[in-house]
């Protein structure tokens, strides 16, 4: 289950919220490691100090999560945590259990606001499959809707959208636990709140150390909509997607679970396609079957879905396949075409490293693009909801 190492820490490479790299000298092979501590649950090595490791993801040279884990530093234990309200436990029963205060917990201040709160009112939540599409569909989601108007039959800018100051939405990044569970693992998070681009994070099941932590994706996204005042949900699960190369064995199954989520919620689901035109599993090329599983068969709720407008043969893919989606999900989903013109643009100005499965924007712009036209879309529906307001004097 577990391979173990012991090692002494020889440098600190590299920290962010949450976390702190090292390189760490192993004891018994003459090599160094990179290692990954997370001080609230293991405390914080120091040069010199000696280590336990968790090596098995290293080992088997994973993409994501190919790390040795500081588990314990034996000869310097951290000091005992203080002792602090809530009991909601996280990575239950295993050794780096943890007890946090959920956010909606009797102890927790914001348990009035939320022990009947039942709607999201209407806020949208884009659902992506990926961690890597996060900061995409942010992008596109600041870069405002389309300079003109889609074609005749398509979503576009709604009239008179352009007589609103469109002011930049609050977004709020909610991580469910089918990948990486803390959430100091990601980078990309700690990038985009440092940025602003995020108001805050909220941890779902048994994903923890969010600005707060929450049962089930339905009360993470109350939680987003009514403590983060969130005018816009970005829901994914964390770095490290599993897939097993079967129909069905893909965490990104959840993301189908998601849309109902929002839907009962009261909320709008936008779901964001995974798309690649670089990968080279057939099953991935163009509109992965992961979306198209989990929001045509999966996902029993409405939901938008954004579709990027591609030029060549891959455009022509991927709109074979979204017509394809939207027919099987028996009128369910509505599909909506998005320009892409000016999203490359603000891609290149993410605060954070864009890179899926490897790739980075040059070498998979398409899988950007499509995760951006998500965010662009979002901003159209919240321009539509501010002409709206305006219109009706409220």
């Amino acid at each position: 289950m577990i391979q173990w190492r012991a090692g002494v820490v020889e440098s600190e490479r590299n920290r962010w919220s949450g976390a702190i790299e090292y390189a760490v000298r192993l004891s018994e092979i003459d090599s160094t490691v990179r290692a990954l501590a997370y001080p609230e649950l293991v405390g914080e090595p120091a040069v010199g100090d000696r280590v336990l490791l968790n090596v098995s993801a290293l080992e088997r040279g994973l993409g994501t999560g190919g790390l040795a884990l500081v588990v314990a530093i034996p000869d310097r234990l951290p000091a005992d945590s203080p002792v602090g309200p809530g009991h909601i436990v996280k990575a239950r029963y295993t050794p780096t259990q943890s007890m946090l205060l959920g956010v909606d917990e009797q102890e927790s201040p914001h348990h009035e606001l939320l022990r009947d709160a039942d709607s999201i009112d209407g806020m949208p939540v884009v659902v992506a499959d990926l961690h890597s599409a996060v900061p995409a569909i942010i992008a596109g989601l600041r870069a405002g809707p389309a300079d003109r108007a889609e074609p005749a039959g398509r979503v576009g800018e709604p009239p008179g959208s352009s007589r609103i100051e469109t002011k930049v939405p609050r977004v709020a990044y909610v991580m469910s636990d089918g990948g990486a569970l803390p959430i100091a693992f990601s980078r990309t998070v700690a990038g985009l709140r440092e940025a602003e681009w995020l108001v805050g994070s909220v941890t779902v099941g048994q994903a923890f150390g969010g600005d707060l932590e929450a049962v089930n994706v339905h009360t993470g996204l109350l939680a987003a909509r009514h403590v983060l005042q969130a005018d816009v949900v970005v829901l994914s699960q964390g770095p490290g997607n599993l897939g097993t190369g079967t129909r069905w064995g893909f965490s990104g199954v959840a993301a189908g679970e998601a849309v109902n989520a929002a839907a009962t919620l009261g909320g709008r689901a936008v779901a964001s396609l995974r798309v690649s035109e670089a990968d080279p599993r057939e099953r991935h090329r163009g509109i992965s079957h992961h979306s198209r599983t989990a929001y045509g068969r999966v996902a029993l709720s409405p939901a938008d879905v954004p579709v990027p407008t591609l030029d060549g043969e891959l455009g022509a893919l991927i709109d074979r396949q979204a017509t394809e989606l939207i027919e099987q999900a028996g009128g369910r989903l509505t599909r909506h075409d998005i320009r892409i013109d000016g999203l490359r643009d603000a891609l290149v100005a993410s605060p954070v490293r864009l890179r899926t499965m490897g790739r980075d924007l040059d070498a998979d712009e398409a899988s950007f693009l499509a995760a951006a036209a998500a965010g662009r879309y979002t901003a159209m529906v919240l321009a539509r909801s501010s002409t709206e307001r305006a219109d009706s004097g409220s």
